[in-house]
């Protein structure tokens, strides 16, 4: 299925969380498949190599999705329901099942919902079979010869290098800049990554370019008929249209609370959807915790493994562990080759007002880079001093 129908189904297979079905590991997983994808093989060949890759993909997320599952329903001390969840008041519960509606009130409630993709206004798009989310395109067996992306924050820019490493041809529309930095939650591609240093920008989309990945800028889409694009210069208003065999939507992600009734819990959100939060993770209702994307903020498998360590020290510890003491944080782009940054960027550091300076070392200095054969990208240094200037 397409948009909405795997978007729909895949909660009953959310065990383990957004990293091990829908994240991380089957991305991850397509990202190194994609590079042994055989040189000088037809398209054909490059599609029946595809359908393989997706079929490991599945065997890997499978397994991991039935040992997190038993993890917890294998505990005696666990009770695990599958259905939806919503409030009824500030310590109640309901849980909808396929067969029976279930009520359980407790002192402590946490909330982990992840996040859900923006699925942006654009006439054409529901019911459509030829449009995708990063979620349902990850569902599709047959290669596409001609993908368009529309968005390239750092969702679509992994899917474009992946699929162009498979032998897709692809292109991203983009409305502004390509950027290449800090993926938070918000809504929209073009906050999902954010960063003024334009020399790495610039080299990623260098390098992506010599991958074959076609890069349209000031774009921004119109509506999708069928399998085509239409889209219009934000510069000079001209439209224009794109043929695709799918359509990927890669629009950014959003706290995912639209059914959680958290009005009636005294939770609130800010104007993003994410939960507001206290230092601790505790929500304007002291009762209740909010853990990972729902909250807004970076989406990755670590920062929500140290809201947990967090909880932890804070009912068990010293409450010595608080979202203050969490920067700087890492994080990669996945793209071939890998984009990875910690600390501040250039822009963000002559906005200190201290004195830095920046090295620059280009790979292809690197002997062991020649070595490889894989002399693309560049790496970016910026050197902080402690004295304002």
């Amino acid at each position: 299925s397409s948009l909405v129908g795997s978007e729909m189904c895949i909660r009953d297979r959310m065990y383990g969380g957004t990293c091990i079905n829908i994240g991380c590991i089957p991305t991850k997983t397509l990202v190194h498949l994609s590079k042994l994808t055989p040189a000088g093989s037809s398209f054909e060949e490059k599609r029946e190599y595809y359908r393989q890759a997706i079929a490991r993909k599945e065997e890997v997320t499978s397994m991991l999705r039935k040992k997190n599952y038993h993890n917890l329903a294998d505990n005696p001390y666990i009770t695990v329901y599958t259905g939806t969840g919503s409030f009824e008041d500030k310590e109640v519960v309901k849980i909808t099942t396929g067969s029976e509606v279930l009520r359980i009130k407790a002192p402590q409630i946490f909330i982990n919902t992840g996040s859900e993709t923006v699925i942006p206004p654009i006439e054409g798009i529901k019911d459509n079979p030829s449009v995708y989310t990063s979620t349902s395109i990850m569902e599709m067996k047959e290669l596409p010869e001609r993908l368009v992306i529309v968005g390239g924050g750092y969702i679509g820019l992994e899917f474009a290098s992946m699929y162009a490493s498979f032998g897709a041809k692809v292109t991203v529309l983009e409305l502004s800049l390509i950027h290449i930095s800090e993926p938070t939650s918000l809504v929209g591609s073009e906050m999902c990554i954010r960063d003024r240093d334009r020399d790495i920008a610039d080299s990623v989309k260098e390098t992506l370019e010599k991958k074959g990945i076609s890069f349209i800028l000031n774009a921004k889409v119109q509506e999708i008929k069928g399998n085509t694009v239409v889209y219009r210069n934000a510069e000079n208003g001209e439209t224009h249209v794109l043929d695709a065999d799918a359509i990927l939507l890669a629009t950014g992600r959003r706290p995912n609370t639209r059914e959680l009734r958290l009005e009636a819990a005294g939770v609130e959100v800010n104007e993003r959807g994410a939960i507001i939060v206290d230092e601790f993770l505790k929500t304007t209702n002291p009762q209740i915790r909010a853990i990972g994307d729902v909250k807004g903020g970076l989406q990755f498998t670590y920062i929500s493994l140290d809201d947990y360590r967090i909880i932890r020290e804070d009912l068990f510890g010293k409450q010595q562990r608080t979202l203050n003491d969490r920067d700087p944080v890492s994080y990669s782009v996945f793209i071939d080759p890998p984009l990875s940054r910690i600390g501040m960027s250039e822009e963000e550091a002559r906005k200190t007002g201290r004195n830095f300076k920046v090295n620059k070392l280009p790979v292809t200095a690197i002997p062991r880079a020649k070595t490889l054969g894989e002399t693309d990208g560049l790496f970016k240094v910026i050197i902080l001093s402690l004295i304002h200037i």
